[in-house]
């Protein structure tokens, strides 16, 4: 009989499973719940998106594509991150497609982390980069962002945080779980820091289309940055694709080459359906994205007003679509907090300690959700911790 502990990997087993996924089991066993716990788009893609996928399948495009993908889904991706964040990437070296974000974050994270490299994480944030980088061998970094500075990274925590084994700073804005935003101004500041240093930057900026007050900016924009910086985008927020898991990341040609190298052999090529959709969606999907972020930012303002209604502290976020109000104080820990709430109100939120340091005593409350269950959510809400 094998013994399965001890074939199993070492690595893969200190890892210990995503503190969201517990809570999805148990809202999976209510038909009467509301969920305001998944990040996921409520808008199903657009029309002509989908109707792109369609006729891809119809005219016969079912073959894999080059490994870094369809070369006009790569000009694609090349005009649009040129037209709307001021950033220029060569389409034939610079880019390459992946299934989803979270593939381009693996890959940035393999390609340029070796065993006992740090790589530091402003946390609360997306539960896969703390992972990811101890899947390569290296070791996470957190660094705990403050509700009192909108949880931004400061230049002086990321100062104190860097070591000589310094490799990698991920910069999650627009962040999950909290909503932050990094604006040009603090990106400037964080850059000074960098500069002189050999540390790269990984910029996650898959909410990037979704920013409330401002247009969004990008690390890889600021005056010396681009050499260092991967940046990572993809379809599934922006234009509500998340099951056609169309992601991409974009480098210098010295850091896709090996990137590459890892796809090529994981992976091959992402999906090709997804990507005809995908360029149908660049070129022509920016109505789609402004209809979408009006109506999120809708739904932000009114769940930010029920809250502050009921007496729940939280800071306006400006990105994304969560919330990130403070639940401490009622003598729970926020798993307990947002258990005892799924249990006996039947609404499902997360609790902060999932995203990292620095949540404990908070919760995303994801408002990706119709009108009538954040009203409704907010009410359970309020009776909930007036019990309390």
């Amino acid at each position: 009989m094998i013994d399965y502990n001890s074939v199993l990997s070492e690595n893969i087993k200190a890892i210990a499973p995503s503190g969201i996924r517990r809570f999805f089991d148990i809202l999976e066993e209510m038909d009467d719940a509301i969920s305001l716990g998944i990040g996921e788009p409520d808008f199903v893609t657009p029309w002509h998106i989908r109707d792109a996928g369609i006729r891809s399948l119809e005219r016969g495009f079912t073959k894999y594509t080059g490994n870094a993908g369809l070369s006009r889904l790569r000009a694609a991706i090349s005009e649009y991150l040129l037209r709307r964040f001021d950033l220029s990437y060569e389409p034939s070296n610079e880019i390459i497609v992946t299934v989803g974000g979270s593939e381009a974050i693996d890959l940035a994270v393999r390609a340029t982390v070796n065993p006992g490299d740090e790589v530091i994480i402003p946390t609360p944030s997306f539960v896969c980069y703390g992972p990811i980088t101890s899947l390569a061998g290296g070791r996470p970094v957190y660094v705990e962002t403050k509700a009192e500075n909108e949880f931004r990274l400061t230049p002086d925590e990321l100062r104190a945080a860097i070591t000589p084994k310094t490799k990698l700073l991920v910069l999650p804005f627009p962040c999950n779980p909290t909503g932050g935003i990094m604006e040009r101004q603090e990106l400037e500041a964080i850059a000074d820091v960098l500069r002189g240093t050999n540390i790269l930057v990984l910029s996650d900026e898959i909410y990037a289309e979704l920013t409330y007050g401002g247009k969004h900016s990008s690390v890889a924009a600021v005056a010396g940055m681009r050499e260092r910086c991967v940046v990572v985008n993809g379809f599934s927020k922006s234009y509500a694709m998340t099951g056609w898991r169309m992601g991409y990341a974009a480098a210098p040609p010295a850091l896709t080459a090996q990137m590459l190298k890892i796809h090529q052999y994981a992976i091959m090529s992402a999906p090709t359906t997804s990507q005809y959709a995908a360029i149908e969606a660049l070129q022509n999907g920016d109505g789609d994205i402004e209809h979408m972020r009006r109506d999120y930012d809708r739904r932000r303002v009114l769940l930010l007003g029920a809250l502050r209604r009921i007496g729940i502290e939280c800071f306006e976020p400006r990105g994304a679509f969560y919330a990130f109000p403070r639940v401490g104080g009622f003598g729970l820990t926020s798993e307990q907090f947002c258990e005892r709430f799924l249990r006996e109100e039947r609404v499902a939120i997360i609790p902060g300690s999932a995203f990292g340091p620095g949540g404990e005593g908070f919760a995303r409350m994801c408002y990706a959700s119709s009108v009538e269950n954040i009203e409704e959510a907010v009410l359970r809400l309020g009776r909930f911790i007036a019990r309390l």
